[in-house]
């Protein structure tokens, strides 16, 4: 194990000595003095030292915050490709919307088709019923005056 003095740690970290000497008060380094000089173990306490490092770095002002071009890069290519991909299921969805729009047309124009043979069908049942009614209606009045002219025959004997 490596034991570093409190400006070796101070370099390594970024924290200035009163931040250190805070972390040691709280007991989240581990420390070990000799000679009369304190010397840390840098292994230990890193999940405190994150922390107070990005408190300090927040405190700052944001713009003096360095972003990596690689990073800007790769971000703007993610953004770019997912922009692709959403214009590609943009067109996927609408050339499956105008296939379920033609489909549509044509089971409408299929369905209006048997909609005017089943009027034409009704029209022709309806005149054959006419028809139907009328020599039935002749029948019975045909069989009414053979029956009263039979009657009236029978009678006259």
């Amino acid at each position: 194990m490596k034991w570093m003095s409190d400006e070796e740690y101070s370099e390594l970290t970024g924290l200035d000595i009163q931040a250190i000497d805070e972390l040691c008060e709280r007991g989240k380094l581990t420390i070990k003095v000799q000679d009369g000089i304190r010397y840390i173990d840098p292994s230990k306490g890193t999940g405190e030292v994150v922390p107070a490092q990005l408190k300090i770095l927040s405190a700052h002002n944001t713009s003096e915050m360095i972003v990596q071009p690689q990073f800007v890069e790769k971000t703007i290519g993610t953004i770019i490709n997912l922009h692709e991909k959403v214009l590609d299921a943009k067109d996927e969805t609408i050339v499956s919307v105008k296939n379920e729009n033609t489909f549509l047309k044509e089971a409408l124009s299929s369905l209006q088709e048997l909609y005017d043979e089943d009027r034409k069908t009704i029209h022709t049942l309806q005149e054959q019923l006419k028809l139907s009614q009328q020599e039935v209606e002749f029948m019975r009045r045909k069989y009414k005056l053979m029956w009263n002219k039979a009657i009236e025959d029978h009678t006259d004997k």
